[in-house]
């Protein structure tokens, strides 16, 4: 009976390392999707400091062009005032040099405002130079590390699906199908429960001492009274195994 416990011990474990290696399979698109999103989102911030500062020089070649136009017509409305023939036009002509002369001075004020924007800009962006310089780089090897583990995932779903199979096929008909019961009724996928602590670690209920006793010893299939489960208690060899694992 122990060999008979200890292989569904073992396929307990099996079984457990399958469930939690589909899951990772199952997910896998949606968590490179995440990483992805990270990586992007990243991206977007750049973009969105980049795009500021070409917008800021943009808007200044925009100011700077209305400057030169506004410089144009300041040196006409200079001439026009130079030649004024009366009194009217040389009171239009002064009105004309003094407004644009505002104006041009308001420009030459937003075009400084823009430069200041543009050099802060720049700076920020200096200041994240090596991440966005290895940005792609990173995401690649984020990317390449996820593939690659995914992959084993794969190879090792395959190789415990052929080890599980092999352990089943030995255990006799009775005790296969209370396991794959017991498996296929637990949400958890727990048929076979390690004793922690003097307790069921599946349900958590305290074990009548006698019971753990029988446990221990191991000579027969006990399961417990509440969960129905069946029950182990490791021995100190396997426990030094896994200790070494």
């Amino acid at each position: 009976m122990k060999a008979e416990l200890e292989k569904l011990i073992d396929l307990q474990k099996t079984d457990t390392n399958i469930r939690r290696l589909k899951k990772a399979i199952e997910t896998a698109d949606q968590r490179r999707a995440e990483i992805q999103q990270e990586f992007e989102q990243h991206a977007s911030s750049i973009r969105e400091i980049q795009y500021r500062r070409d917008l800021a020089q943009t808007e200044r070649s925009e100011l700077e062009k209305q400057i030169a136009e506004n410089k144009t017509y300041l040196e006409r409305a200079d001439r026009n005032l130079k030649h004024a023939q009366n009194q009217k036009e040389y009171e239009t002509a002064m009105r004309e040099t003094d407004a644009l002369q505002k104006q041009i001075g308001a420009l030459e004020t937003a075009v400084l405002e823009k430069i200041t924007a543009v050099e802060e800009v720049e700076k920020i962006l200096e200041e994240r130079a090596e991440e966005i310089n290895s940005l792609e780089s990173k995401r690649e090897t984020a990317i390449g590390e996820f593939d690659k583990t995914i992959a084993e995932a794969r190879a090792e779903f395959e190789s415990e699906t052929a080890k599980r199979q092999e352990i089943f096929v030995t255990l006799p008909k009775n005790l296969a199908a209370v396991y794959d019961r017991f498996a296929t009724r637990s949400k958890d996928g727990i048929a076979v429960a390690e004793v922690v602590n003097g307790s069921c670690s599946a349900c958590f209920m305290q074990l009548r001492p006698q019971m753990q006793l029988n446990v221990k010893r191991g000579d027969q299939i006990i399961t417990c009274e509440n969960c129905a489960r069946i029950l182990y208690i490791p021995s100190k060899d396997s426990e030094t195994e896994a200790a070494a694992k």
